[in-house]
C-alpha cells in the first residue's frame, strides 16, 4: 500500500505540475520527459498485487488464479519439452535411417567386390561340394548360388568369398574345367541375396531334402498350385511337397518344389525359360527345405 500511495503521490504531483504549467508554454523536451516518467512509473506496478483486485475477490480465488497460472505454465513447459523431445527423436531416427542406408549400401558394395559371376557350369556340379573344391584354392567360399539358364543347358552361378583378394584370384580360373566344361569367371555386378538363417537346413535329413528341392520364381498369379505340380511332374518326376507363395505387392509368385528323387530336381533346372501360364519361369536349386506345416491344436 505504501508503494502504491507513493506512486499515486508522484502521479498527483506530476498532474499538479502539469496544471500549473498550462498557463505558460511547455517545451517539447519537457513534455517528452514527463510522459516517459509516467511510463516508467506504470511499468513498476504489479498487476497481481491485491490492491488491483476488487474487495469481493477472495483470497481463495486469488490462490486458485495463481494455481491456474502455474498449471498452464507447467502444461506449456511440458508441451514444449514433448515437442523438443519429439524433434530430437525424429532427427535421431532420420539420422539413424540415413546411417542405416549408407551402411547397407557400403556392405552391399563390399559384397559385390567379393563376388564373381561364373557361367557355363555343368548340370552335375553341386553348389556345395564342387564349388568349395574348385574355388577353395582362392579363398574361403562364404556363399554360392547356382541358377538355371533359360538360354542354355548349362547353368551360371554367383560365388562370394570371404575376402576381396579371393574374388580377384578366382578370375584366373576362367577357362579351366569345372565338371565337363570350361567355365568363364567374371567380376559380379550384383551381390548374393542372403537367406534367412532360420530357413536353412538344420540336420542331415533337411540337407538331403534340399538336394531334392528347387526354387521357382516368376510364376503367373493365375496359375494354381495343382497346375504347378502337374507341370513339374510331367517334365521331371514325382513331386512330394510343394509350397506356392505370393502377396499383393508382387505381380508374380514363387514356389518351392520338392521331388521324390534328386535326379528330378536336376532335371527341373532345365525348365528355366519355359512358359507356365503366361510367364517364363526361373528355376534354381533351393537352399532351404520345404518343412511340413505345423498344425496347432484347437482350444
Amino acid at each position: 500500500m505504501a508503494a502504491v500511495a507513493e506512486i499515486s503521490g508522484e502521479a498527483a504531483s506530476v498532474k499538479n505540475s502539469n496544471l500549473d504549467s498550462m498557463s505558460k508554454p511547455m517545451s517539447d523536451s519537457k513534455s517528452e520527459f514527463d510522459v516517459q516518467k509516467l511510463v516508467d512509473m506504470f511499468t513498476k506496478l504489479n498487476p497481481l498485487a491485491k490492491e488491483f483486485f476488487p474487495s469481493s475477490y477472495s483470497h481463495h480465488q486469488h490462490s486458485n488464479f495463481d494455481n491456474s497460472l502455474a498449471v498452464n505454465n507447467n502444461k506449456l513447459s511440458a508441451n514444449d519439452n514433448l515437442a523438443n523431445n519429439r524433434r530430437r527423436r525424429n532427427s535421431f531416427n532420420q539420422g539413424k535411417r540415413r546411417l542405416s542406408g549408407r551402411a547397407f549400401r557400403a556392405e552391399r558394395e563390399n559384397s559385390i567386390r567379393r563376388t564373381v559371376y561364373v557361367s557355363d557350369i555343368d548340370q552335375q556340379v553341386s553348389e556345395l561340394e564342387d564349388t568349395d573344391t574348385y574355388f577353395g584354392s582362392c579363398d574361403e567360399v562364404v556363399d554360392c548360388r547356382i541358377c538355371g539358364d533359360p538360354h542354355s543347358v548349362l547353368r551360371f552361378a554367383f560365388v562370394e568369398f570371404a575376402d576381396e583378394h579371393g574374388a580377384r584370384a578366382a578370375l584366373n580360373l576362367g577357362g579351366t574345367m569345372l565338371g565337363y566344361y570350361p567355365v568363364r569367371v567374371l567380376p559380379s555386378k550384383t551381390a548374393i541375396l542372403p537367406v534367412n538363417p532360420t530357413f536353412l537346413p538344420r540336420s542331415e535329413d533337411e540337407r538331403e531334402m534340399c538336394s531334392r528341392t528347387v526354387y521357382c520364381t516368376n510364376i503367373d498369379k493365375k496359375v494354381s498350385q495343382a497346375e504347378v505340380k502337374n507341370f513339374f511332374e510331367t517334365a521331371c518326376g514325382e513331386v512330394t511337397r510343394l509350397r506356392l507363395l505370393g502377396d499383393h505387392v508382387h505381380s508374380t509368385r514363387i514356389a518351392f518344389v520338392e521331388f521324390a528323387m534328386a535326379e528330378s530336381a536336376i532335371l527341373a533346372l532345365n525348365c528355366s525359360g519355359m512358359v507356365l501360364g503366361t510367364q517364363p519361369i526361373r528355376v534354381s536349386p533351393s537352399k532351404t527345405p520345404v518343412r511340413p506345416r505345423v498344425t496347432r491344436p484347437l482350444h
